[in-house]
């Protein structure tokens, strides 16, 4: 897919599912990774397994291509103890919380994002609040907002080049009346929306 010049986009599947998506660009950095995510997943292993929940930028660290990782929404307690912090800010990420974003706003957020980068976005469901996301195993209040979270892919889109993209941990048999689908769908459609309206495609871009 990537040696078609497309933009892979994948979706559904749990914690797992980013760690492979992010090795396929192997040979396609340097990429900044921007997550959105009620948890920072910095565990190395969690009941012996070391690529599934908790674990997707602590094995993202670990991958020369990915530079820059700036994580957004965190206020999640329990999926990270103290050494996990601590290893990630040593790493060098970016950890802006979901109290930040409502204080700051989007523009503050994309202020951490690299002008004329290559990005891969990384969507948990829980990243969003339970009201416009409930069909997640950990909803968590204080979430971002729907309209927060396409300001802030459509603004990484303006800054650059988004390369690939996911969204995950929404979990149908917990949804509401389908609106965790819904929000799901209009977030993607919104970020290619992004892509294109940023010039990624024709040839008026950063990317290009």
């Amino acid at each position: 897919i990537l040696a078609r010049g497309a933009v892979p986009i994948a979706l559904g599947g749990d914690d797992a599912i980013p760690i492979p998506f992010f090795r396929a660009y192997e040979g396609h950095g340097p990429l900044t990774l921007v997550q959105i995510d009620a948890h920072i997943d910095w565990r190395h292993e969690v009941d012996g397994v070391t690529e599934g929940y908790s674990s997707p930028m602590r094995r993202a660290s670990e991958m020369p291509w990915i530079g820059r990782i700036v994580q957004v929404g965190a206020r999640g307690v329990g999926s990270a103890r103290p050494a996990e912090l601590r290893d990630a800010q040593a790493y060098g990420a970016t950890i802006i919380t979901a109290r930040d974003v409502h204080a700051l706003g989007v523009e503050a957020v994309l202020q951490h994002v690299p002008e004329g980068g290559a990005f891969l976005v990384t969507i948990d469901g829980d990243g969003l609040d339970p009201a416009v996301m409930p069909g997640v195993n950990a909803p968590t209040p204080g979430g971002l907002t729907y309209q927060q979270v396409i300001d802030l892919v459509q603004g990484v889109a303006r800054k650059g080049r988004i390369v690939g993209g996911d969204i995950v941990e929404v979990a149908p048999a917990r949804d509401l009346n389908g609106v965790s689908a819904l929000t799901a769908a209009c977030i993607v459609t919104n970020l290619i929306g992004g892509m294109v309206r940023s010039g990624q495609f024709d040839g008026r871009g950063p990317s290009n």
